[in-house]
């Protein structure tokens, strides 16, 4: 099938367009009026990098907004190519997208959906943003995703782990990149039996958002099949930067190991708080504490410094692995901001690259053409190895990575060490698992 096949194959699966009383496919209309949201017309296009520049989870953003301009340099022809230069898929030429010089717009989601939905509206109702990608909380993927689903663009989600991004709240114009909930239990209880046994009592702390809830019940679910058992689940502001309140009740519950369902900032200060109160210096139940951090970032390991020592977690992605084209990003990467990328940095990187990718090969912007091109896409040569964008539920599927903190880092970089790479096959599940039910991903959107 030609490019120009695909290109109107993904044009006219919106339907028609409705005239004053007879409705004509969009390919017969695509010369004198928009035949999708921000049909680039000119040499450049736009693209939309939606980031948390503020709030607890603005280290993250500022990692994910290094790795957007290194991509867009690097699709331009400028730099190494990076990554481009170990991606299975060879479309991309260096020479823009489809020919045209790319370009971008920011926005400050501030981890609030409202805000986020508010700079995606306006980067694609002001600034003509033709993709969106971005974030670091799952609550604001969702809304935007939600928001591009809308608008009839491609949303690229950043960093978002929640279950439901791909799970209810998934949609035809989203995709992720970034592993989930259900893959960090899956891979951490065998890893978590085999250090510290089958017979333990767990206590989650757990950031009171969705993010916080399907990981919970993620690891509630994996760790409890495996044989533990859960004390007590309690709900965190996302706002908390003292959680010592929440971590005096443990010393009463009887449970000898703490999950702390946070990320970024108030992973950093639960952890604090935690250590503060000498938890990993008691036994409890004749064993010795042991804290848990389901999903853990090299950003996080950093805040929280030696705290981290020894405590086992997961991660999407770390750049001491060596694979190619995990070498060639930390290379690019390092050469121009003088440290290695973090997992935030990875797959916004990634995310850009794929979208870029998947206009070369159906040879359209058009946004289901898009989709097309991406669902159900297997490639390689962009870290994690072998990896599938599932067309059922627009979820990729990788290997996951099992990381604990090291005990002897060598610098303020390498805090974390992965002890398994656990296999893709390990980390997959049906779509219509329980812990992703209860929504459909609905027919993709061209908009105008």
């Amino acid at each position: 099938m030609s490019k120009l096949d695909v290109s109107r194959r993904g044009l006219l699966r919106t339907g028609a367009v409705a005239g004053a009383g007879l409705a004509l496919p969009t390919i017969f209309t695509a010369q004198s009026a928009h035949a999708f949201t921000n049909e680039p017309t000119g040499g450049t296009v736009t693209l939309g990098f939606n980031v948390p520049q503020t709030g607890p989870y603005a280290d993250e953003g500022a990692d994910e907004l290094r790795a957007y301009e290194l991509a867009v340099e690097h699709l331009n022809g400028g730099g190494d190519g990076g990554m481009m230069n170990t991606f299975s898929s060879k479309a991309l030429q260096g020479n823009g997208i489809l020919g045209k010089k790319v370009q971008y717009v920011t926005g400050d989601t501030q981890t609030k959906s409202d805000a986020a939905r508010a700079s995606a509206k306006s980067m694609i109702e002001k600034d003509g943003a033709i993709m969106i990608t971005g974030g670091s909380s799952s609550g604001v993927a969702v809304a935007v995703q939600a928001l591009c689903q809308e608008a009839g663009v491609i949303f690229m989600a950043g960093l978002t782990h929640s279950n439901d991004t791909t799970g209810k709240d998934k949609r035809a114009n989203g995709f992720r990149h970034f592993f989930n909930s259900y893959m960090s239990g899956a891979a951490l209880a065998p890893v978590l039996a085999n250090a510290y046994g089958k017979d333990r009592k767990a206590y989650h702390l757990t950031a009171d958002y969705n993010w916080g809830y399907t990981t919970e019940e993620a690891v509630k679910s994996s760790t409890e099949a495996m044989g533990w058992d859960t004390v007590a689940a309690v709900k965190t502001p996302l706002t908390q930067t003292d959680f010592s309140s929440y971590i005096a009740p443990v010393l009463q519950s009887g449970a000898d190991t703490l999950v702390l369902n946070h990320y970024g900032g108030n992973m950093v200060n639960s952890l604090t708080n935690a250590v503060q109160f000498g938890l990993r210096d008691k036994q409890v139940n004749g064993k010795d504490f042991q804290i848990v951090v389901p999903l853990y970032s090299r950003l996080m390991a950093k805040g929280a410094g030696a705290n981290v020592k020894g405590i086992f977690g997961s991660t999407n992605w770390h750049w001491t692995l060596q694979d190619e084209g995990s070498k060639a990003f930390v290379r690019s990467f390092g050469t121009k901001y003088g440290f290695p990328p973090s997992q935030a940095a990875h797959t916004t990187y990634v995310q850009t690259l794929l979208y870029a990718d998947a206009v070369e090969r159906a040879g359209s912007f058009a946004p289901c053409a898009v989709a097309e091109a991406l669902e159900d896409y297997e490639f390689d040569g962009l870290g994690n190895g072998k990896t599938l964008y599932r067309g059922a539920d627009h979820q990729c599927f990788k290997d996951v990575l099992v990381v604990k903190g090291k005990e002897n880092p060598t610098s303020e970089f390498d805090l974390l060490e992965i002890v398994e790479v656990t296999p893709v096959e390990q980390v997959t599940y049906a779509p219509d698992h329980p812990q992703f039910s209860g929504g459909a991903l609905g027919t993709c959107n061209n908009g105008a």
